[in-house]
């Protein structure tokens, strides 16, 4: 099965660069339907351009604070320099979300 979603450019570029191999997600409906093997098309929300992924691995967690104790900061996006800090996910999920769903992280490998 193919899924559909939208990245902001930093993250794209780190995925297509090879160094993000961890997508972050809330465990919503729509990321309850992802199975390994299956492929997510990734949208530039910039530059529309697109990128194939395959899932290889799915990893749920209550919160981004026990996710993040679990993997490496440049393979959730950050650069080596950068402090990992799991709060910043609050920009896009509120803690009421991440209760209710829990969270997921996506290993990825780029298929093209």
């Amino acid at each position: 099965m193919k899924h559909e979603m939208k990245l902001n450019n930093g993250p794209f570029k780190n995925i297509k660069n090879g160094t993000k191999t961890i997508e972050l997600r809330l465990n919503d409906e729509k990321r309850q339907l992802l199975k390994i093997k299956d492929l997510i098309e990734f949208t530039n929300r910039e530059t529309l351009e697109q990128l194939l992924v395959e899932i290889e691995n799915l990893y749920h967690y209550p919160s981004f604070e026990e996710l993040y104790k679990h993997f490496d900061k440049v393979a959730m996006g950050y650069k080596e320099d950068e402090g990992a800090d799991p709060k910043d996910m609050e920009e896009y999920y509120s803690k009421e979300e991440q209760e209710k769903y829990g969270v997921l992280g996506i290993e990825i490998k780029k298929v093209r």
